[in-house]
């Protein structure tokens, strides 16, 4: 099978700050994958250097089988690369529906698409951006990313500053999308476990390299790894 994404050698930062040393993985369609690590070691940068948003100081990316080294963040995003930041970016001014609609392309993807997996973005749809709770705000940011129907979902710490109740509800979405829609998703998440038990694969970052790759059942069943990988408590 082709692969979807294939990173090589990737160095990569903000200005003449390297954060990114080497990068290489790949993944083919239908494969999800956990990125771990501590604060600071390159995680949210990995994404954002994915979409084009990094100063790039060596390596090369491919999706889909084309070279997206130079390509610009907005032509990734057609390319088939959605991403969900940490910010969540809401418009106070446009509704929910008007979030989706506004960026919508064709695909299986579409409004009651989104409203089957996002029934609560259904009842509030007339809602304004600013009108919604955090955990409401962040199935937002995760549903206008999917109408843009990608083949590869960047999710940035989709659990961040959410309640425990929300957090169960949006981690069952994400594991849905990966294990009954077969989309391909990459997930950056300080909740190792909860990241490892919706994913297939596994991969930690440390100082800006990859330490460790594995399935995330194996990763996931060795505690002592685990913990001393990431440097807390199992």
């Amino acid at each position: 099978m082709t692969e979807l994404l294939t990173v090589e050698g990737l160095s990569a930062g903000y200005g003449q700050a390297r954060v990114l040393d080497g990068i290489s993985f790949s993944m083919r369609p239908g494969e999800s994958l956990a990125l771990l690590g501590r604060n600071g070691v390159g995680k949210s940068t990995l994404m954002r250097t994915l979409m084009g948003l990094t100063r790039r100081h060596g390596g090369a990316i491919r999706f889909a089988g084309v070279d997206v080294t130079a390509t610009a963040p907005h032509r990734r995003a057609r390319a088939g690369l959605g991403w969900v930041p940490q910010e969540r970016a809401m418009f106070p001014s446009l509704t929910v529906e008007e979030h989706l609609t506004t960026v919508a392309r064709r695909g299986s993807w579409d409004l009651a698409a989104i409203y089957e997996a996002f029934p609560r973005l259904k009842e509030r749809r007339a809602n304004m951006g600013n009108q919604l709770s955090g955990g409401e705000q962040q199935m937002v940011a995760i549903a206008r990313a999917l109408i843009t129907n990608p083949r590869l979902l960047l999710l940035d710490e989709p659990m961040e500053g959410l309640a425990p109740i929300i957090v169960q509800e949006l981690s069952t979405i994400i594991a849905r999308l990966i294990g009954e829609r077969g989309l391909s998703v990459i997930v950056v998440e300080q909740h190792a476990r909860l990241a490892l038990s919706m994913t297939a694969d596994a991969m930690v970052l440390d100082r800006g390299r990859i330490v460790h790759r594995s399935s995330s059942k194996e990763l996931l069943n060795d505690g002592e790894k685990l913990a001393h990988l990431l440097a807390v408590a199992a």
